[in-house]
């Protein structure tokens, strides 16, 4: 018996529904996939040093909401309160920057 579905890629249906590498739609798709899994880090260090979302606030200066909303939606975070928390954790934390596919800072 045949199945009537085909097995296609995931990058396949992010070209097709989001679009191809390179355009805007699917740059700010794979952004907002990136800014995610920083929460989800940052989510996911607290929980291994058995802190609370108000004990690493407190160790950062800020309010337990803040971390909650970093964790769940960093979009709205300021990059030095998010250093803060992987300071805190002490987690290291490492960027690239790239500019016309050339690494610029790592």
């Amino acid at each position: 018996m045949e199945s009537k579905f085909k097995t296609v890629s995931l990058d396949t249906m992010i070209d097709k529904h989001i679009g191809k590498r390179g355009t805007a739609r699917r740059d700010a798709f794979e952004n907002e996939l990136r800014i995610d899994l920083l929460g989800q880090a940052i989510k996911q260090a607290r929980q291994e040093r058995n802190l609370t979302q108000e004990q690493l606030g407190k160790l950062v200066g800020v309010q337990k909401a803040q971390i909650s909303k970093i964790e769940n939606s960093v979009k709205n975070a300021r990059f030095e309160t998010i250093l803060k928390v992987f300071e805190a954790l002490g987690a290291k934390v490492n960027f690239n920057v790239e500019l016309n596919n050339n690494k610029l800072a790592y």
